[in-house]
């Protein structure tokens, strides 16, 4: 049975025993970002020492995860066997505007961090849907996961890594079945990135989850572990036996 290696999203937070309730049964590995490293690169190297040794297992990527797991799925690791992105992209989603100033944090200290940029970055991930899902969150509650979990150098650190990010030209070397599992509605990466990961990966799937924002593995944990587990257990276990 394939390991499954959880890979989080840009606030750096591991999944939690609720998010992890609909793995049961599996073998799973979650994690914590390190902190304050300044390119998908590095993360990648980080999250290659945290696979050696594993014989078989899928990349569960959520968000910023998903970049860093599709970077090091370009580079074909050893027991690699199936990939999952949410959320994800393969080259920077954000507009000029929205780059620049996301870039302009690194100037922005104390309060300002978490009463401007973190309430901006909040209201970019909430969906209408967020209130009335299973596990309801607010944008309050995404501010809230930044400050626990986020120091400001680390965000700034993530932001710069990927002003200049883009795969899109190695996406042919992704060669292991792919989940593009996506919410109906993700304002902060938008469909185009799906698009190119659809038209670049080779052997990929997409799953939209109905009534689902961009943070679905907070708000609808069962939903989305659930459509993981299915993905694995039919799409990657079974091509392997």
């Amino acid at each position: 049975m394939s390991t499954i290696v959880t890979v989080p999203c840009f606030s750096g937070a591991p999944w939690d025993a609720r998010q992890l309730q609909p793995f049961a049964g599996h073998d799973v590995r979650t994690m914590r970002l390190p902190e304050g490293l300044g390119t998908v690169e590095a993360n990648a190297d980080f999250l290659a020492d945290q696979v050696r040794g594993l014989d078989d297992f899928v990349l569960v990527g959520d968000s910023y995860g998903a970049v860093i797991a599709l970077a090091l799925a370009v580079r074909r690791p050893p027991g690699l066997t199936g990939l999952v992105l949410s959320g994800g992209f393969a080259a920077n989603p954000l507009p000029a505007w929205k780059t620049l100033a996301a870039s302009a944090s690194r100037f922005v200290t104390g309060p300002l961090y978490r009463q401007v940029i973190l309430r901006v970055h909040a209201y970019q991930l909430h969906s209408h849907f967020d209130v009335s899902a299973p596990v309801p969150h607010t944008q309050d509650d995404y501010r809230r996961l930044f400050i626990d979990n986020t120091p400001r150098a680390t965000y700034v650190a993530r932001v710069t890594s990927v002003t200049h990010f883009d795969l899109r030209n190695q996406l042919g070397r992704v060669d292991v079945p792919t989940l593009l599992l996506t919410p109906e509605d993700d304002k902060l990466v938008g469909a185009q990135a799906t698009h190119e990961l659809l038209g670049g990966i080779p052997d990929v799937t997409q799953i939209v989850l109905p009534c689902t924002g961009h943070m679905f593995r907070f708000t609808h944990p069962d939903q989305y572990g659930q459509a993981i587990t299915h993905f694995i257990d039919e799409g990657v276990s079974m091509r392997n036996t």
